[in-house]
């Protein structure tokens, strides 16, 4: 029924496309640092377009839009903000058009300021910016070595208001709502009461729902955007089916923009072929772009897709278990899948953490990675909700094997608790700005982040390493990296006692090779076999100088 997809030959093309950036270290995203942020709530950069589609009503705490925007985001990349944390790849909520209305169910008057109820993916909501603010940010990150990961919306639409129509019946079921209890009732329903699930299992052609095509004719792009979709569909092979749609509509910020990713929602809820699908699309529309774009791509790397297969835990390793069906979504278009394990095992010790997930990673999972978090948008039991353990959070998330995600104000200590909020409101307060310029304790653990985070970027080996316990008492570990010809090997020691630091680093660093702490900023030789020096931190990040 397909096509066969020409990626093999826009694979060969692109990787003899000469690389901007020809460092001999690679940037790899088993290792990398990610910063996970709601557009809405990181920064307003423009005022301008607070206010939308007469979005007036007021409503419940932390449920309306907050002004946080894309341009927000585009001006601390350009004050470094991101690259000092050692960030080397942004998640941003989704960015397209969301219902114009206002729900008013459970929890009080809730507008689409998250990003996850769509109403039309060819768009970019105003309240978030425009087309134009997005190309910028692009390219502004990726000069400073950052990636851009967007957030897909596949499983479902927005809600419907008095002011948004449901898609229509051959695009969407408004019932069952899921029961969780096996495989079918988790695929084939809705999340929840009043979000219409898309029939991503339908492979039957349909038409573009009524609203869609009457929004776009207002909007004078109609016949640009069938266009478009017959060019799209003539040269997949693939049925005019809902998600293949939505799939090409979300794959054009892919060759259009050059984004590098896809953090792709409500996974499980959804068969899995349709993620293969999704990132052989994203995969070609990527090779698009780097073929139209040579002198802007970054590298070889692939498309990378993250996935939320909610309560999935390393420890499952490749399978999920639905109870009826065991799915293994790394063999259906994922490189990563977010770890709902890590929040739990970030209260063992260093040792135990650390050295299970390599072996995991470095086992099970070779080739493949997850993706550790703290705290996020919508995990109401956080590691350290009440924000009392701060330095061990950021020191366990950016140490640990694997993908770091850090959450917005994770590195602030923004408070995850705000009176009047409800639920998951709780968790998506406006970025604490003012604490980072006044409150001396913020500005500490904000340098904290900075030293783990630039560390981190600086050596892929801390994420993608194998980790290997050199003491105990006291502690510390070397990572070591082989990917091809380079190679890449640190030693890091916690929770120090004592000003004077030694460490035994033979068969890591050679003898007589300068060495510097990276934390403290201590450079030493390698004499015997072993470095000596002064240092007022527990934590030390040794390197070759």
């Amino acid at each position: 029924m397909k096509k066969l997809f020409i990626l093999l030959g826009f694979s060969i093309l692109t990787s003899c496309i000469s690389i901007k950036h020809s460092e001999q270290k690679p940037f790899l995203w088993e290792g990398a640092n990610v910063y996970f942020l709601l557009t809405d709530r990181f920064k307003n950069g423009d005022s301008s377009n607070d206010v939308n589609f007469n979005r007036t009503e007021k409503a419940a705490v932390l449920r309306g839009f907050e002004g946080g925007d894309l341009r927000g985001v585009i001006q601390k990349i350009d004050e470094n903000y991101f690259s000092d944390l050692g960030i080397n790849a942004i998640w941003m909520t989704p960015l397209v058009e969301q219902i114009h209305g206002v729900t008013n169910e459970g929890t009080g008057k809730t507008y689409g300021f998250h990003g996850y109820w769509a109403k039309d993916w060819t768009e970019l909501d105003p309240n978030f910016g425009t087309k134009d603010d997005l190309k910028e940010l692009v390219e502004k990150a990726h000069k400073k070595g950052i990636r851009i990961v967007l957030d897909a919306v596949i499983n479902h639409t927005g809600p419907v208001t008095n002011i948004d129509a449901a898609y229509p019946n051959s695009w969407v079921r408004t019932e069952p709502t899921c029961t969780y209890d096996n495989y079918k009732n988790t695929t084939e329903c809705t999340l929840v009461a009043n979000l219409p699930d898309i029939l991503t299992e339908s492979n039957e052609p349909v038409e573009l729902p009524p609203l869609l095509v009457e929004k776009w004719k207002k909007e004078g792009k109609y016949e640009a955007e069938m266009k478009s979709l017959d060019a799209f569909f003539a040269r997949t092979g693939f049925p005019r089916a809902p998600k293949y749609y939505i799939m090409k509509w979300l794959a054009d910020y892919v060759q259009n923009y050059g984004i590098d990713g896809y953090r792709i929602d409500t996974v499980k809820h959804t068969n899995e072929d349709v993620w293969k699908d999704f990132q052989k699309v994203c995969q070609e529309s990527f090779d698009i772009y780097k073929r139209n774009n040579p002198s802007k791509v970054l590298d070889n790397n692939l498309f990378f897709t993250v996935g939320e297969v909610y309560g999935y835990g390393i420890s499952q390793k490749q399978d999920y278990d639905f109870g009826d069906k065991k799915v293994n979504y790394y063999e259906n278009g994922f490189k990563s899948l977010i770890n709902f394990d890590f929040k739990g095992d970030a209260n063992k010790s260093y040792e135990e953490l650390f050295s299970n997930y390599s072996q995991l990673l470095h086992s099970n999972l070779n080739g493949k990675t997850v993706m550790n978090y703290l705290t996020s948008h919508d995990d109401g039991s956080p590691f350290d909700k009440e924000r009392k353990r701060t330095f061990e959070a950021g020191t366990k998330l950016l140490l640990a094997p694997g993908i770091s995600q850090v959450y917005y104000g994770d590195e602030t200590a923004r408070t995850l608790t705000v009176a009047g909020a409800e639920g998951d409101a709780n968790l998506r307060s406006n970025m604490n700005w003012e604490d980072l310029s006044n409150n001396v304790a913020t500005q500490k653990l904000v340098k904290h982040y900075q030293k783990l985070g630039q560390f981190r970027a600086n050596h892929p080996a801390v994420g993608a390493g194998v980790h290997k316990k050199l003491s105990y008492t006291p502690y510390y570990f070397s990572r070591i990296l082989t990917n091809g010809k380079f190679t890449d090997k640190v030693i890091i020691g916690l929770d120090l006692e004592g000003k004077l630091k030694e460490f035994n680093v033979n068969g890591v660093f050679k003898e007589g090779e300068q060495v510097r702490d990276f934390y403290s900023k201590a450079s030493m030789p390698v004499i015997n076999g072993k470095v000596s020096f002064y240092s007022v931190y527990s934590t030390v990040l040794l390197e070759k100088y």
